[in-house]
């Protein structure tokens, strides 16, 4: 009787491996487990070179790129970050040499050395245009057009603040991981981060600030 209660009891879901269990498995040739971690990525490796690169063809290469070189590169990931922020490593990295070509520019990468102070608080622009929202910002964003508006504003950031931007604010990861997926130290996401969000601020702000409510910034310039 305590058989037939047993086997009739229904199956226990199976537990799906994590990320770095996918990982260690194709390291060892397993191809079944590189398909299965290309599948858990690819949908956000897109969203990011997406965001970053601004077209959806170039985003299509990031993508596959970056998996060909996952798999190049499955034996130097040394298991210091997560498997997430590695991967998102390399397709910020393959995203950022698509804006270089495409620009004409040198393709150097993301965390090579700033000028002194360049990243520092006491760089950060004063605003220009403050004023109080129209409405609540929540409600705002689910509108469709200032949606459009805030990819349009955060496509013309400057590369370096919109790629933490993204990465941090889009994508959620931590401080410390975008730190890892960038070669950048935390203090300096941190700067970028808060830069990012004063001039998206700002754009925003001219669009959807009430012009009623619109107060005019005093900058003191002594010295």
């Amino acid at each position: 009787m305590i058989e037939e209660e047993r086997s009739a009891s229904p199956a226990l879901p199976t537990a799906q491996p994590d990320d770095l269990e996918l990982l260690r498995r194709a390291r060892m040739g397993d191809y079944e487990a590189f398909s299965a971690l290309v599948e858990r990525f690819q949908r956000r490796v897109f969203a990011v070179a997406r965001r970053i690169v601004g077209d959806q063809h170039d985003a299509e290469d990031v993508t596959q790129q970056t998996f060909l070189s996952v798999m190049d590169h499955l034996g130097d990931f040394r298991e210091e970050s997560s498997v997430a922020t590695w991967i998102l490593r390399i397709a910020t990295n393959h995203a950022l040499k698509v804006l270089r070509k495409r620009r004409g520019l040198p393709t150097v990468s993301l965390d090579s050395p700033t000028r002194d102070g360049e990243d520092s608080y006491g760089t950060l622009p004063h605003p220009e245009f403050i004023a109080q929202w129209r409405d609540e910002p929540a409600r705002l964003a689910q509108q469709r057009e200032v949606r459009q508006l805030i990819e349009a504003a955060l496509d013309e950031l400057p590369e370096k603040y919109r790629v933490v931007f993204v990465l941090r604010d889009v994508e959620g990861l931590s401080v410390k991981e975008t730190a890892q997926a960038l070669g950048l130290s935390e203090s300096n996401v941190k700067v970028r981060l808060l830069r990012a969000r004063l001039d998206l601020r700002e754009r925003l702000t001219r669009v959807l600030g009430d012009e009623a409510t619109r107060m005019f910034p005093s900058h003191d310039h002594d010295g």
